[in-house]
């Protein structure tokens, strides 16, 4: 593999760090001996220890109370080994399809290629689909409070795990081990405006001889930030924001208030309203349009409330035998905001309409004439989204001992149901046309109208979701045999899992009546079982082998079978190598296989026009139609980790594990290829007719389904070092990780068959680096921790990039807390993130000036907790 001598540079800092690291800074090993078994997330067969053949991460909940996050999201964004498409609340718009929600992207390769389990089991993904097709478990669900730790696995785990598990897999593990109870507060707020949060939390839990109860309670709430309260966002002019950048665009929208006049047979012959009483104001006049800037109204991140409650539950039976249950329900609100609703050259006024803005101006060239506009539709008020979801999880099962075998069983059911309302700004086109037609409502002059055209024109919308899942699991695990180097051990199991998705817009969106808003249709539901097997195969006393195997047989598209392979080898007591090789698959999800037709405006070239007669060369705005497949298949990978372990002294370790993704089939979209490709089949391009000689006719809509059609390969390196040193002054813990991307290559197809690279690494929202390094310091009754959070640079949009236009640069922050534990039963707690308030690295693509997916616009937030036991 061949590397540029930037990339070399940037790997030999990066490794040299960490070797620096190892050599100057140590943790104290935790101990691993322990009497009991447990079970680690990627194997079903309990182990003493932690440490198995795959590399794993862990995270307690004082690391998560330490990083000063208020919710998971905010831990996960943190993770090196996170990367594009990792989504949260923040840039959600009044045109996002999954408002309110979260989730993570481990190695950059989509939130529904990582598997999220809540100890150790599967969670529904919500009902509204991210980006149209992203089916994604919302780690919203999850408070804080609840958590005990988080695990994540890097490596490919679809052989224990089954679909979704191409990257990794999340566990995040409940406490249920809470002796009384505690009782914390939190108040936060940001440095320059919006984004105040509260959160409060109650757990509690007794044990007896029998049985065991933990209960949590948690209340979150955050006030949203608007693009205004951010100097580099408060406006869509970014060339106005930058007047010394020569790069800098102005985003403001070409559908102004009160807009754009146009003759219907022709739109390209307009001009800015400017006739009558109410006029397009001259700072908003650009070129012959009437222009709008949209940034200052719109949400930044949104206003969210959330109240969960946990409860897990354990009862002893006899001595072999215990029931057990688990508990999960949270209702939340998030409301969102947007300009209001736009319009282009949907709207029409005939000639002789008796609001007609040119009636008595016979010598002007629109007298009489046809008209269409451009126009923001502020007279009924900025758009409005509340959304209020409902999220129910409860396990109940049975578990117990035969002789050194353990077993489990359990029945799960999940329901999550949203419903999103606009309850302001929203127009009916049906009804506004008619508005016009009647003379009841004049665009042209909005201060004349009265509110009863308002309340005429004016609608709410809805869009219901709900997601289901229910499943029924049962495993085994034990020992075959005494061998000579250990016990044999084995784990099999079955799984049988119901899942359902509806998505249903009301009629209004159906008819399309709604314009200036995104909506989805989908409806779908599988079944499918499975079984898996493992081997833990103690080949030596210094060595280990799992071998696992998953067969999956899937209701709507077949089956597939995925094995892993692993081993961990401790030559010395100091060194430990690892190492595994591993299949894995995601199947298509139902928003996928189900969505019904949706409506998207992407920017292309229709090439075969282009190519007929020279029209239509440049990039512009089409309407494509899409929809679900029926005939999908599975993303298919392939994936292996080398890895070693060092254990310089008893309180200094570092580890580096190489990754390597292959995945096949990817399921995507590529209207560009599929417009260039069959730009002459009518049933896949709808075009006008033409009296041009070998015109093949201008484009109406284009008609474009998933496929499986891409491939995306993947690799890199992940390395950690921690240090601990004890001093007069303190206990002091160093910790360093770094992900680095040695690869990153997405393929798509060529209109000739061939493969191009749609994105690699360093590219836009794929940067090479990505790095922490922690420090905490323990000294009486007070504590402290310090992180640095580094997201390396990365390329602008190709869409956008400009030769001399510079790189979307790094992005460092740095979070603290202090804790003062002097008050007995009680903690105290001062923090900051991004305690020197950095702003987000510039990006030249998009409005808000930032690149919303990789960086945040929250700024310095600092709080301040106390929590008490009794």
């Amino acid at each position: 593999m061949k590397l540029s001598n930037r990339r070399k540079h940037t790997l030999a800092l990066s490794i040299a760090a960490a070797l620096f690291a190892s050599q100057s800074h140590v943790v104290v090993a935790a101990e691993k001996d322990s009497v009991e078994r447990i079970e680690v997330t990627g194997s079903h067969i309990k182990r003493t220890d932690m440490e198995g053949p795959s590399p794993l991460t862990s995270l307690s909940a004082e690391d998560i109370a330490n990083s000063g996050v208020t919710d998971l999201i905010g831990l996960f964004t943190k993770l090196p080994m996170a990367g594009q498409g990792t989504f949260s609340t923040q840039g959600n718009s009044s045109d996002n399809t999954s408002n309110g929600g979260s989730s993570v992207s481990l190695r950059g390769l989509g939130a529904d290629s990582t598997l999220i389990l809540v100890n150790g089991r599967r969670v529904s993904v919500s009902p509204f689909a991210n980006n149209i097709d992203t089916a994604f478990v919302d780690i919203n669900n999850i408070p804080l409070a609840a958590i005990k730790r988080v695990d994540i696995l890097k490596d490919g785990a679809s052989a224990t795990y089954g679909s979704d598990a191409v990257a990794g897999v999340i566990n995040i593990v409940l406490r249920d081990d809470v002796e009384g109870a505690e009782v914390s507060a939190k108040l936060g707020d940001t440095a320059d405006g919006g984004g105040k949060e509260k959160n409060i939390s109650l757990v509690w839990g007794n044990s007896t001889e029998k049985s065991s109860h933990t209960f949590a309670l948690d209340y979150f709430e955050r006030e949203e930030i608007l693009y205004a309260d951010r100097d580099y966002s408060k406006s869509a002019n970014q060339a106005a924001l930058r007047p010394n950048d020569p790069f800098a665009t102005d985003f403001r929208s070409s559908s102004g208030f009160p807009g754009t006049i146009a003759l219907a047979d022709d739109s390209t012959i307009r001009m800015p309203d400017t006739f009558g009483n109410d006029v397009c104001a001259p700072e908003d006049i650009i070129g012959n349009l009437c222009g709008y800037d949209y940034a200052p109204v719109m949400t930044s991140v949104p206003a969210t409330e959330r109240a969960s409650f946990i409860y897990l539950g354990k009862y002893e039976i006899n001595d072999n035998l215990r029931g057990f249950a688990e508990l999960n329900g949270q209702h939340s609100k998030t409301t969102i905001r947007g300009a209001g609703s736009p319009s282009f050259n949907e709207l029409f006024m005939s000639g002789d309409n008796v609001n007609h803005p040119f009636a008595d101006l016979p010598d002007h060239a629109f007298y009489q004439q046809d008209l269409t506009m451009r126009r923001r539709m502020l007279d009924i008020g900025n758009r409005e989204k509340r959304v209020t979801s409902d999220y129910y999880r409860s396990i109940i099962g049975l578990q117990g001992e035969i002789e050194d075998w353990s077993w489990e069983i359990a029945y799960n059911y999940i329901k999550s149901t949203s419903t999103e309302r606009g309850v302001n700004g929203f127009p009916n086109s049906r009804r506004t046309q008619e508005a016009i037609d009647s003379g009841l409502w004049n665009p042209f002059e909005p201060s004349s109208n009265l509110q009863e055209s308002l309340d005429f024109i004016e609608t709410t919308t809805t869009r219901i979701g709900k997601s289901t899942s229910k499943s029924f699991d049962g495993k085994i695990s034990g020992s075959i045999m005494e061998m000579e180097h250990g016990d044999l051990g084995l784990a099999v199991g079955v799984e049988y899992r119901e899942e359902s998705i509806s998505d249903n817009p009301d009629d209004q969106f159906l008819r399309g009546e709604v314009f200036g808003t995104e909506a989805t249709q989908a409806n779908g539901k599988r079944d499918n079982t499975s079984v898996f097997a493992e081997l833990a195969i103690p080949v030596l006393d210094t060595l280990e082998v799992q071998v696992a195997v998953r067969h999956e047989d899937y209701s709507d598209f077949g089956t597939t079978t995925d094995p892993k392979v692993a081993f961990i080898w401790q030559p010395t007591d100091s060194l430990s190598l690892r190492g595994s090789y591993g299949t894995a698959f995601r199947a298509p999800s139902l928003h996928q296989i189900g969505l019904g037709n949706t409506d998207e405006s992407p920017t292309l070239v229709d090439s075969v026009r282009c190519a007929a007669v020279g029209i239509d060369c440049d990039p512009k705005e089409y309407t494509a139609v899409l929809s679900g497949n029926d005939d999908l298949g599975p993303e298919e990978s392939k994936s292996y980790n080398l890895g070693l372990i060092y254990e310089v002294a008893d309180n200094l370790d570092f580890s580096i594990d190489y990754y390597d993704y292959d995945i096949e089939n990817v399921i995507t979209k590529d209207t560009q290829f599929k417009f260039s490709t069959l730009g002459n089949d009518p049933t896949v391009v709808e075009r006008l007719p033409s009296s041009l000689a070998g015109d093949p006719g201008e484009v109406v809509r284009i008609f474009d389904q998933y496929e499986n059609i891409g491939n995306i390969t993947t690799s890199g390196l992940d390395i950690e070092a921690n240090y601990g040193l004890d001093t007069d002054i303190g206990e002091f813990k160093f910790t360093y990780v770094v992900n680095y991307v040695l690869s990153y290559e997405d393929a798509r197809p060529n209109a000739d068959g061939s493969m191009r690279i749609d994105t690699q690494e360093g590219d836009f929202e794929q940067p090479e680096v990505r790095w922490t390094f922690n420090t905490s310091w323990v000294q009486g009754d007070w504590n402290a921790s310090m992180a640095i959070n580094y997201i390396g640079e990365f390329k602008q949009d190709a869409a956008v990039a400009t030769e001399g236009m510079s790189d979307v640069d790094a992005w460092t922050t740095v979070d603290t807390t202090v804790n003062y534990i002097g008050i007995e039963n009680t903690t105290l707690s001062l923090g900051a993130t991004n305690l020197f308030n950095e702003e987000p690295p510039f990006a030249y693509h998009d409005f808000m000036g930032f690149v919303s997916g990789t960086h945040n616009s929250q700024g310095r937030f600092v709080y301040v907790k106390a929590s008490y036991k009794f």
